[in-house]
């Protein structure tokens, strides 16, 4: 079997569950005088005078210098090309491994960019789609100077006015920081700072300190939103693919084209359409084109890529953020009813709108 059409068969143990509770409104939440929820509302407090951090978040902006390979250096640079070139067999998320630290910025990690919050006096939880979870413990803790490495670290946390500083250590080596596959040593720290300025927010000033791996500190400013009126589902991720075939392994863009087929314009011409679904908790618009005799696709308004065919009804998206396998599924004239885009967290199906 070719790496290429591998790569296609590469699926979840179960599909995308049916969405629940989607249709509830967040009870005990502010909301404007047409029933929305106030995002610029004043942010709660707790008992003990504490910003109230409980409630389901989304991460909605990242900036920083996460991507700026001129602070890392050389052996990293090194092995962020070769996770370029392996990332179906390297990526923590494509072997259905923890996150660790990707965590805080929202990948590369299996569970998205959601996440509950749980906060009382003694330990803040943050649960994520993938059954992971995150303690970190404000009973007054140190760190430990000399961890055993674990995924997710450990976190201990205490106020300074209403800021919740975090700091973690204790790392394995095993997980990326983004979505590059920039790693780290074991002595990685981070601290984080968290701001909730009003109901709807909460701002997460974040510092990456690993003198094994960075020459500077690194640093990123996150943005999470209050995601109401919605519901956090589990994403469960299976490497096993079927047919015993794992990961496509190589250049995301040659070995797509080496695996190419020719399919005729005529039906390329029948996969054309705006396809609409669910993926993870978001909303997704799929637009199809055809230019020439190649298909192009503009997943959500971002930048058009070409569809790389590998059989009549499954193309991989090369060019795509995670060079992601697309099947058409058609009705009995040949034309598409629907999407699906194929992921370790299984098939996403996209229906035709128009």
């Amino acid at each position: 079997m070719t790496r290429g059409l591998a790569a296609l068969l590469l699926l979840a143990s179960s599909g995308p569950s049916a969405a629940q509770w989607l249709t509830l409104a967040t009870p005990g939440i502010p909301r404007t005088a047409d029933g929305r929820p106030d995002l610029s509302a004043p942010a709660p407090r707790t008992a003990d005078d504490r910003p109230e951090l409980t409630g389901l978040w989304r991460v909605v902006d990242v900036r920083g210098d996460l991507r700026d390979e001129s602070k890392v250096q050389p052996w990293a640079r090194e092995s962020m090309a070769v996770h370029e070139r392996n990332f179906f067999r390297d990526g923590p998320q494509m072997q259905c491994l923890p996150g660790g630290p990707a965590y805080i910025v929202g990948g590369p990690a299996g569970g998205g960019t959601l996440r509950r919050i749980v906060q009382s006096p003694t330990v803040t939880a943050m649960l994520y789609a993938d059954l992971t979870y995150r303690q970190i413990f404000t009973d007054g803790r140190a760190l430990e100077p000399d961890p055993l490495p674990i995924w997710t670290g450990y976190s201990v946390g205490r106020w300074e006015g209403d800021t919740l500083v975090v700091e973690s250590n204790g790392y394995n080596e095993k997980s990326w920081l983004q979505a590059d596959g920039l790693q780290h040593t074991e002595n990685l720290r981070i601290t984080e700072r968290y701001r909730r300025p009003d109901f709807g927010h909460i701002e997460v000033d974040v510092t990456y300190d690993d003198p094994g791996t960075f020459d500077a500190p690194l640093h990123a400013a996150v943005v999470m939103e209050y995601a109401a009126d919605d519901e956090m589902l589990e994403i469960v991720c299976n490497e096993a693919s079927e047919g015993g075939t794992k990961h496509w392994v190589g250049d995301k863009v040659a070995d797509a084209e080496a695996t190419a087929v020719e399919v005729a314009p005529d039906i390329l011409a029948k996969y054309v359409g705006t396809y609409q679904g669910i993926w993870l908790d978001n909303p997704t618009t799929v637009e199809v084109t055809l230019e020439g005799a190649s298909l192009f696709l503009r997943r959500n308004g971002g930048d058009k890529a070409r569809l790389v065919p590998q059989s009549e009804t499954s193309f991989i998206c090369s060019a795509c953020t995670w060079s992601q396998p697309y099947v058409f599924n058609r009705d009995g004239d040949g034309m598409a009813s629907s999407v699906e885009e194929v992921q370790v967290s299984g098939r996403w199906v996209f229906d035709r709108v128009e």
